[in-house]
């Protein structure tokens, strides 16, 4: 077994116990190379981020840094600048040469809901060691909305792998001769480079900049907030745009993106020295994301931008992260937006599910 482990594979370790829940995990927890991850039924306001440290249990650290306990059962508020230690429903009891990864969902980044999974014994976020067994933490920081949650709310999934699976370049160039991986050139460099798109093919419309001072936001609410309470417009008639420090923007990468079935990928930050800024949360990219067979004819990435100590203008065609493309260890039976009612297949420049259209 070597490669990202598939919608199956998932089910077996379910069935072996190597994955638990309680309640017990739901099928639409499944994706096709990662499981949903669930909120439980309370939340702990702490001092600080913290990480556990090897031998050190997140129950010690919560002693240490723990303000007060939160029922979330009849809905919770999250407070904007606050940060929130929540036990997941999801325990591991992982098979030794087994490890994962963790990663907000879309529609978490596209909030600026900073959500972190956090293990016993872990020295870093989101990272899960090879066997490990034990329970599951997520670390909840809403940076530019307080938002309303509640439990078995799916704020992060966890993908699972054995082995070496990354691509390197050479692997990466082949892959994109037999199946274009981007619409274009593609230019790949410790994975697959994207860049922004600052000059729409139709208005001026670039993107959008989180507004400073806004109403709550519950998550459970689909398609029910007005855009223009919560976000301001960006618009592009240079082909740039200007950062603001500490703001955070929704942009839009110019090439469209293909994973093939066979691969599973995720969004990285390009190297710091390229500027004042980073593309904020990595996010995973499943099989069949912008792939014909699965609904899509390639998609768009949606970037989370958040500029740091300066103002920093961004120039359209620009580089601002890349795609780490890693292959399965089987063909998932279940595809991206094949039939899973997937949110942002043949997506474009798009705000999280939470707004109106």
């Amino acid at each position: 077994m070597t490669g990202v482990l598939s919608i199956q594979q998932l089910r077996g370790l379910i069935a072996a116990g190597a994955i638990t829940g309680d309640p017990a995990i739901l099928p639409d927890q499944l994706q096709p190379a990662s499981l949903d991850l669930r909120l439980g039924p309370v939340a702990y306001r702490v001092r600080a981020s913290f990480l556990t440290g090897a031998g050190r249990s997140v129950a010690d650290r919560l002693e240490e840094f723990g303000m007060h306990k939160i029922d979330l059962g009849p809905g919770a508020l999250l407070e904007k600048g606050c940060v929130y230690l929540v036990p997941l429903v999801e325990h591991l009891a992982l098979p030794e040469g087994v490890q994962a990864v963790a990663n907000a969902k879309s529609s978490t980044g596209r909030l600026d809901l900073l959500t972190r999974t956090i293990t016993d014994g872990g020295t870093e976020f989101d990272r899960v060691a090879p066997g490990y067994r034990g329970p599951l933490y997520a670390e909840i920081c809403p940076r530019s909305f307080s938002v309303l949650v509640r439990p078995g709310m799916r704020l992060n999934q966890i993908r699972f792998r054995s082995g070496q699976a990354v691509l390197p370049d050479a692997a990466l160039r082949a892959l994109h001769a037999e199946t274009p991986l981007v619409d274009g050139p593609a230019v790949i460099d410790g994975g697959l480079a994207f860049s922004v798109d600052l000059r729409p093919a139709r208005g001026t419309l670039a993107g959008y900049r989180a507004k400073p001072h806004t109403g709550v936001i519950d998550l459970d609410r689909i398609g029910h907030y007005a855009p223009a309470d919560f976000w301001e417009e960006v618009h592009s008639t240079t082909g740039h745009i200007i950062l603001d420090p500490g703001a955070f923007y929704i942009l839009v990468s110019r090439e469209a993106v293909h994973v093939p079935p066979t691969c599973a990928a995720e969004m990285a930050p390009f190297v710091a020295m390229a500027g004042e800024f980073r593309v904020h949360y990595a996010g995973f990219f499943d099989p069949g994301f912008g792939h014909a067979a699965a609904g899509g004819a390639g998609s768009r990435g949606v970037l989370e931008v958040r500029c740091h100590e300066s103002p920093f203008v961004l120039e359209h065609g620009q580089i601002v992260g890349r795609l780490v493309y890693e292959h399965m260890d089987t063909v998932p039976e279940q595809l991206y937006g094949a039939g899973i009612a997937s949110n942002y297949q043949g997506q474009g420049l798009k705000l999280s599910k939470h707004f109106r259209a």
